[in-house]
């Protein structure tokens, strides 16, 4: 179920920096509730789960040509998934990906999956946000999906649509399918801007609501670049109650002010009490302040929302190789939150240096009971020496489950490879304790994957749901070593795992 003025910077759609990033940071913050705390982690690695699937296909759009900028496409190279279980049917998942990256940013299309089977098969289909997508929006290419089931069973997915990604222009559209993933229809635009060296649309996320069926909510950044130099980024939102197929007039919720940045929007829901939620990254453009995990509420399905309240600091660093320096392209401002439908209870992960030293990001952790106060930052990747990266959390029947990257198999004097494990942990009382990691995939190469602007790319998010007892990892690894994977680098897998 998610940057900083002292942090890089980038254009949403090419993903290049855009400011250097200041000195590392103190690994002495000690976030919004105290110093950090420790946590009962167990080091000693499970059995992995069990066997992988393959979810994506050969790309449907290889043979579509779209004007290339200067930049090189990688066929076959699937990126960025995310997945989300039916409420209506827990067999039925749903997921979305990036296909075909460019190295300056967007994709010749978005994919989706399905399976009817917990994620045991998948089958695939084209989304209509692109040229090459038939019956795709008139845009050259499409990022950032995001997909969400409401009670009913109807499926919403939303990207980013954009051409020529340095100064074209760029759309949140938004597609529902009512058959599990098979088909999609409703394509709509919610908000467009036609000129993209003013205003740049990036990042969006839809959330259905989990008690109102036909109600969804999306929400995404919308930079705008002044004459004058100075910079906004608020957090947009946009609401459908019929279904998709209308969408209210989007407007700014959160970071409305000038010179304030947030980042990496997603709504979750309180089933009980029907509150929401909007979390982000806020950071002030024009000074060096520490970015902030924040988020904003509202009581009346986003009609009005309250006042920012602060989580966390987001001191992370960003990955690179540790032997060569060589950045990996996780994007280091992003949190990943979720929400257990019976308590209310709220968890939250994200990369911080604060542990070790200061010196590479490991997984910090932080929760709520009441959606108000949290409790004090915790390491909760398996401590290695090396670094953790791209957090993703889900919940299945009261069970907090932890998906995460790291570089533990890496040699010191290995700077051919970059071998890379996914690792799956979780927790049967709210965070408190953590079992043993269970090995999901690896080690893989990441120096394999799509070599773009700001590094080795798989994804600035990665999916993770629930199906019935069972957590279902749904991400991407490399294929091979990095010389002869150009003809099919990476793919989007699943397995089934079951928490200790």
């Amino acid at each position: 179920m998610s940057i900083r003025s002292t942090r890089i910077r980038r254009d949403p759609r090419t993903e290049a920096p855009l400011a250097t990033k200041h000195a590392a940071w103190s690994h002495r913050l000690t976030g919004v509730v105290g110093a950090a705390a420790a946590v009962a982690i167990s080091t000693t690695a499970a059995s992995a789960g069990g066997p992988l699937i393959r979810a994506s296909q050969a790309s449907p759009y290889a043979a579509c040509h779209s004007p290339s900028h200067g930049a090189t496409v990688y066929t076959n190279a699937e990126t960025w998934p995310q997945v989300a279980t039916n409420p209506a049917n827990q067999n039925n998942l749903i997921g979305a990906w990036q296909q075909d990256r460019w190295t300056n940013g967007g994709n010749r299309g978005l994919v989706a999956g399905y399976s009817f089977d917990g994620g045991r098969t998948w089958n695939q289909t084209t989304l209509p946000f692109s040229r090459c997508a038939p019956g795709g929006l008139d845009y050259e290419r499409a990022a950032d999906p995001w997909v969400s089931i409401g009670p009913d069973g109807t499926a919403y997915a939303v990207s980013l649509s954009e051409s020529n990604p340095f100064s074209g222009p760029t759309a949140i559209a938004a597609v529902t399918s009512k058959d599990g993933g098979r088909s999609w229809g409703n394509l709509r635009v919610i908000q467009a801007d036609t000129n993209g060296a003013v205003f740049v649309n990036a990042k969006p996320s839809v959330t259905a609501d989990p008690t109102h069926a036909g109600t969804a909510y999306v929400v995404w950044d919308r930079s705008r670049t002044a004459p004058t130099g100075h910079f906004r980024q608020p957090a947009m939102f946009s609401r459908t109650t019929d279904w998709g197929r209308t969408w209210s007039t989007p407007r700014a919720i959160a970071a409305t002010g000038m010179d304030e940045y947030g980042t990496g929007n997603v709504i979750l829901v309180n089933s009980r009490t029907h509150r929401l939620y909007d979390f982000y990254t806020f950071f002030f453009c024009t000074c060096a302040s520490t970015p902030e995990i924040q988020y904003e509420t509202s009581d009346d399905l986003g009609t009005t929302w309250s006042d920012s309240h602060i989580v966390n600091t987001l001191d992370a660093l960003g990955v690179t190789d540790p032997n060569t320096g060589q950045p990996v392209g996780s994007e280091f401002s992003a949190t990943s939150q979720a929400i257990d439908p019976s308590s209310g209870a709220i968890y939250i992960a994200w990369q911080s240096p604060r542990f070790h030293g200061g010196t590479y990001d490991e997984i910090a952790f932080s929760s709520s009971t009441d959606g108000k106060t949290w409790t004090p930052e915790v390491q909760i990747s398996t401590p290695t020496g090396l670094p953790a990266f791209l957090p993703t959390l889900a919940v299945a029947n009261g069970v907090v489950g932890l998906t995460y990257y790291d570089f533990r198999n890496l040699a010191p004097n290995n700077i051919t490879t970059l071998p890379t494990d996914l690792w799956f942990k979780n927790s049967n009382d709210g965070g408190a304790t953590w079992s043993a990691d269970q090995h999901i995939a690896g080690p893989f190469d990441m120096k394999a994957a799509p070599l773009v602007s700001f590094g080795y790319a798989i994804g600035d998010y990665q999916g993770l749901t629930g199906v019935g007892n069972v957590f279902v990892p749904f991400f991407v690894k490399t294929n091979c070593s990095a010389a002869p994977c150009d003809a099919n680098r990476t793919d989007v897998y699943s397995t089934r795992l079951t928490p200790a």
